[in-house]
C-alpha cells in the first residue's frame, strides 16, 4: 500500500492506495522562492518591460488607481505597494491622487481588517483603499461592446483614472488560460452581467481553456482592458506556498508573456496515462467552493471520459456567501443551464456560467465530494455524490470504475496544469 499525503485545511491528510492502483501522484514543481524580496521588486520596477520607467510616463496631476487581487488570492501586495506608490511620488504624484480598488469580480465585500491585511497598514494608512462595489450598478460606466461583443460595464473610479496600474498573481486558470494581467479589470472590476458573458465565451470550447495563452477569452480580456486604459501591470508567479518565484513589471501583454512561460514551468506537471480515477485536492484555493470548483479541470483535462473525480475541499464558508441561489440549478445539464439564463429563468449569470462549467466536468466523468465544509444536501444539489471521509470516497470511485481502475492523484490541483508527456518535453 501506497501513503498519500495531501495539504488540507491546515493539517497533513493521508491516507493509502494500493500500490497496483495508485497511476501517479503529481504536484507543483519543486522552485525556489526569492530571497530578499524588496530589491527584487525594486530591479522589477527599475527594469520594466516592454515600457519606460515610471518617472517618464506619469504626470503629477495624474490620477491613479492601483487594482489589486483581493484576499482569496496570495499576491503580496503588502510587499509590492509601498516601493511602487515611492516611485510614483518621486515622479510628482501625491498620495491623495491615489487610489487602491480591491478587484473583487463578483466576490464578497473585503472588510476594512482584511483590506489592511492584504496592502498593508502603512499603505491603508497613506492612501485610499476600497471595494469595488459590484452589486450597485451606479458604481459602474457603460463603455459599450468589447469587439468579441461583450457589453463592458466597469467601476468608475477605474474608468476615470489617468493611469491604471493591475496587481495580481499569473496561474493557469479554465476561464482565460492563465490568470493575471488583463483579468485584474475583467473580470476584476466589472459588473456581473460583463464577466457572465466572459465566463460563458469560456464555455463553448467543449473543454476549459486551462493553460492554454492564447484563446477568445484572453483576447477579450485584453480589449477590455485597453478600453479601461489599463496600459501597465506588476504580476507575480507563485509557487503553491505562496512564495514569489519571478516578478513581471511593465506593458501588459509584453510583461504576461514572459510571465506565463515561467508559470507553465512552475504549474506544468507531465502525466504518463489517462487514469480512471482523480483525486483533486483543492489546497491553496479552500475558502468556499467558489475558489475550490478550480481543482476539476485539471481532473477534467487527464481524467477518462466516464471515469470519476474526487474533489477534496475544506469550504470552511460553504458552496458561496455571495451567490447563494446558484444551488437552485447546479444539478442542471450545461445547456439547460444556458437555455435557462438566455431566456431569463436564471437571473445570476456568473453563477449561471459556472455551474454550465461544473456541469460539463460531470458530462465527462462523475464528480464525489469529501468536504467538512459543505452540507450533504449541498453536495446533492451541485449534482455531486457526498463521501464522509476520503477513504470512503476512493472506495466509492473504485465501486464505480472496478477494482482494477488506476487513480492519479494531485496534490495542489488549482495551481497544476496536467500535460502528457510527451506535450512537456517540448
Amino acid at each position: 500500500m501506497a501513503e498519500v499525503h495531501i495539504p488540507f485545511g491546515g493539517i497533513d491528510l493521508s491516507f493509502r492506495v494500493d500500490d497496483r492502483n495508485l497511476a501517479e501522484i503529481l504536484t507543483p514543481q519543486p522552485s525556489v522562492a526569492l530571497t530578499d524580496l524588496e530589491r527584487h521588486i525594486a530591479h522589477a520596477l527599475d527594469n520594466p518591460i516592454g515600457c519606460s520607467v515610471i518617472g517618464e510616463w506619469v504626470r503629477p496631476t495624474d490620477s491613479v488607481v492601483l487594482v489589486s487581487d483581493d484576499n482569496t488570492r496570495l499576491t503580496p501586495a503588502d510587499r509590492i505597494l509601498p516601493p511602487l506608490l515611492d516611485r510614483l511620488n518621486a515622479a510628482g504624484v501625491p498620495d491623495k491622487n491615489i487610489r487602491c480598488i480591491m478587484a473583487l469580480g463578483t466576490h464578497r465585500y473585503m472588510s476594512e481588517e482584511e483590506m489592511s491585511n492584504k496592502v498593508g497598514a502603512q499603505v491603508y494608512r497613506r492612501i485610499e483603499v476600497v471595494n469595488h462595489e459590484w452589486r450597485d450598478p451606479i458604481n459602474l460606466l457603460d463603455l459599450g461592446h468589447s469587439q468579441q461583443g461583450t457589453p463592458l460595464a466597469v467601476n468608475k473610479m477605474v474608468a476615470e483614472a489617468d493611469v491604471v496600474i493591475g496587481l495580481g498573481a499569473i496561474v493557469p486558470h479554465h476561464i482565460p488560460g492563465y490568470s493575471g494581467s488583463s483579468k485584474i479589470i475583467q473580470p476584476g472590476v466589472c459588473g456581473p452581467e460583463t464577466t457572465a458573458e466572459t465566463h460563458l465565451l469560456s464555455c463553448k470550447g467543449g473543454d476549459s481553456f486551462l493553460g492554454i495563452e492564447d484563446n477568445p477569452v484572453r483576447r477579450d480580456m485584453d480589449d477590455m482592458a485597453d478600453m479601461v486604459g489599463m496600459e501597465t501591470i506588476f504580476n507575480v508567479v507563485m509557487d503553491s506556498h505562496g512564495g514569489v518565484v519571478g516578478l513581471f513589471f511593465g506593458e501588459k501583454r509584453a510583461a504576461f508573456r514572459q510571465g506565463t512561460q515561467l508559470a507553465r514551468k512552475i504549474y506544468g506537471v507531465s502525466y504518463h496515462e489517462t487514469p480512471d480515477i482523480v483525486l483533486a485536492n483543492s489546497f491553496p484555493c479552500d475558502l468556499d467552493f467558489w475558489q475550490s470548483h478550480k481543482s476539476l479541470y485539471p481532473a477534467q483535462r487527464m481524467v477518462r471520459p466516464g471515469g470519476t473525480i474526487i474533489v477534496c475541499t475544506p469550504a470552511p464558508e460553504g458552496v458561496s456567501p455571495v451567490h447563494t441561489d446558484l444551488l437552485e440549478y447546479t444539478a442542471w445539464s450545461s445547456a439547460e443551464i444556458q437555455k435557462g439564463y438566455r431566456q431569463g429563468r436564471i437571473k445570476n449569470g456568473v453563477a449561471a456560467a459556472l455551474a454550465t462549467a461544473w456541469a460539463m466536468v460531470r458530462e465527462k466523468a462523475s464528480v464525489i465530494m469529501y468536504s467538512p465544509g459543505i452540507p450533504v444536501e449541498d453536495k446533492k444539489l451541485l449534482g455531486f455524490a457526498h463521501a464522509d471521509t476520503i477513504e470512503g470516497a476512493i472506495g466509492a470511485a473504485f465501486e464505480q470504475q472496478g477494482p482494477e481502475a488506476r487513480l492519479t492523484v494531485l496534490t495542489h490541483a488549482p495551481d497544476m496544469l496536467p500535460l502528457p508527456a510527451e506535450e512537456m518535453r517540448k
